[in-house]
C-alpha cells in the first residue's frame, strides 16, 4: 500500500466519522434537511420502528418528519464504540448510541440502540446508501435490553 492510498484512505475514515457526527447533530438540533443531506436518494433503510423498512429518501424523510415532533426542545445522542472499515468507495461503519436529557419515561431515552451504516462514494461523494438500527433484547423474555455492558 503507498502512502498516497494510506492518505487517501484516512481522509475517507474522517468524512465518513464527519458524516456521522453531523447526522447525530442534525437529530438533535431537529434539522430535518441537514439529517437527509448525507443520505442517497435510493438508501435503504431497517430501523427499530415502523415500518421497520424504508426504501428511498423521500420515504426516510417522512418517517422523520413523523418522529422529530415527538423528541423534546433539547436532548444529546451518548455514542460509543465506532468501528470503521473503508474499501476503496465504500464504507461500513457501526457502533452503539443512546438519546441523553430526555424524561425517563421517554421511550427514545430508555435504551441503547445498534446501527450500522452502510456509505458509497458516488460522484466524489460519500453517502448513506444503507441503514440498520436495531435494540438489543433478551430472547428469552422478548424486553429490550436497557444498558450495554462497557
Amino acid at each position: 500500500m503507498t502512502v498516497t492510498t494510506e492518505t487517501t484512505k484516512t481522509q475517507d475514515e474522517a468524512l465518513i466519522r464527519q458524516i456521522i457526527a453531523d447526522t447525530a447533530s442534525a437529530i438533535c438540533a431537529k434539522d430535518l434537511d441537514r439529517i437527509m443531506a448525507h443520505y442517497a436518494r435510493d438508501v435503504i433503510i431497517f430501523d427499530a420502528i415502523p415500518p421497520f423498512q424504508t426504501k428511498g429518501a423521500d420515504e426516510f424523510r417522512r418517517t422523520w418528519e413523523a418522529c422529530l415532533p415527538c423528541f423534546p426542545d433539547s436532548f444529546g445522542i451518548e455514542m460509543r464504540d465506532l468501528s470503521l472499515t473503508v474499501s476503496g468507495d465504500l464504507a461500513l461503519a457501526h457502533w452503539l448510541f443512546h438519546f441523553t436529557g430526555m424524561a425517563p419515561d421517554h421511550p427514545a431515552g430508555q435504551m441503547w440502540m445498534r446501527i450500522t451504516s452502510g456509505c458509497q462514494r458516488k460522484q466524489g461523494r460519500w453517502q448513506i446508501v444503507h441503514e440498520h438500527c436495531s435494540v438489543p433484547f433478551d430472547p428469552e423474555t422478548s424486553q429490550a435490553v436497557f444498558t450495554i455492558a462497557p
